[in-house]
């Protein structure tokens, strides 16, 4: 089984087709969120700390951090944002840019080994990344799509992922360091794209054996009922072998449908964690008092 080990100073988490699904928290992102990219901008990072304390205690296994926004010193805002999450939780972090110089920002500070967020199959970004990720000895998501674009045809899309993962073994990067991004479309746009990205997962897992992330909530982008579509999306996903998803922790039905494909994908041990999770406290004294009720009715009678 290929395993991706990624790291902070003190904690390791796991990417594997044999291990719990890895949930990578989401929310540490301005894109889209007006008033954390302002507060951001102007160097109020309460935002980011609340976001990470509330991801890690949903049950994020690692955090995704990203500071693009625009007209802003992203290479310094990304490094300050990293110092600061590493400074409040022991998660392992995804560092996410698509500014080569604030990656390498980001990976000067990090302690630990990082999932380096992303390199496409553009021969430039390939050139460009491919080297800071062996530099640091990271891990980094592989997206597939290069200079043509994101093709609707997942076997192209294979071939895109095929190609970074013999690229980075030019730098030393081991496949089980490339973790590869099918890219999920929105569902409601093209209905083909659930299919699409299903096909592809069951070719990157029994072929390039390398393990696999996406972000999850671009498939129900547009509908309404939006976590039905990413649950029910991510516990097929994970049928196909996904192993690892950027995504929303706090949305109780998505971690709830990830926990139970963990279970019926046997990645669950004794279903261990499930029932750490949805225990009822009060089930175990309830049931007590209930056999010793029945006892005291039997005497009775």
């Amino acid at each position: 089984m290929t395993h991706t080990v990624i790291s902070s100073a003190t904690k390791e988490v796991v990417i594997g087709f044999d291990r719990p699904f890895v949930m990578i928290g989401e929310r540490i992102n301005p894109t889209g969120r007006k008033l954390l990219a302002e507060e951001m901008k102007n160097g109020d990072f309460s935002r980011v700390e609340a976001d990470a304390l509330a991801q890690v205690a949903a049950g994020a296994h690692m955090l995704d951090v990203n500071a693009g926004i625009p007209l802003a010193d992203e290479p310094a805002l990304l490094a300050r944002a990293i110092q600061l999450v590493q400074s409040i939780t022991d998660v392992p972090l995804s560092i996410d840019s698509s500014i080569v110089e604030a990656l390498e920002a980001g990976l000067s500070v990090y302690q630990g080994k990082p999932l380096v967020n992303s390199v496409t199959g553009e021969d430039e970004q390939m050139e460009r990344v491919l080297p800071l990720v062996a530099k640091y000895g990271a891990a980094v998501v592989a997206i597939s799509n290069d200079e043509t674009g994101i093709s609707e045809d997942p076997d192209v899309r294979f071939e895109v992922a095929r190609k970074i993962v013999n690229r980075a073994s030019d730098y030393g990067i081991p496949a089980s360091d490339i973790v590869v991004d099918p890219l999920v479309m929105p569902i409601g746009a093209m209905g083909t794209a659930g299919q699409q990205v299903f096909k592809l997962l069951r070719r990157l897992v029994s072929e390039l054996k390398v393990n696999t992330t996406c972000g999850a909530s671009n498939v129900s982008f547009g509908l309404p009922n939006r976590n039905a579509i990413t649950g029910t999306f991510l516990t097929m996903a994970i049928a196909n072998g996904m192993s690892s998803a950027i995504m929303n922790p706090m949305h109780p039905e998505v971690k709830q449908a990830i926990m139970a494909a963990d279970v019926l994908a046997g990645n669950d041990k004794d279903c261990m964690a499930w029932i750490r999770d949805n225990r009822d406290p009060n089930a175990a004294g309830g049931a007590r008092e209930g056999r010793a009720g029945g006892g005291r009715r039997r005497r009775a009678e």
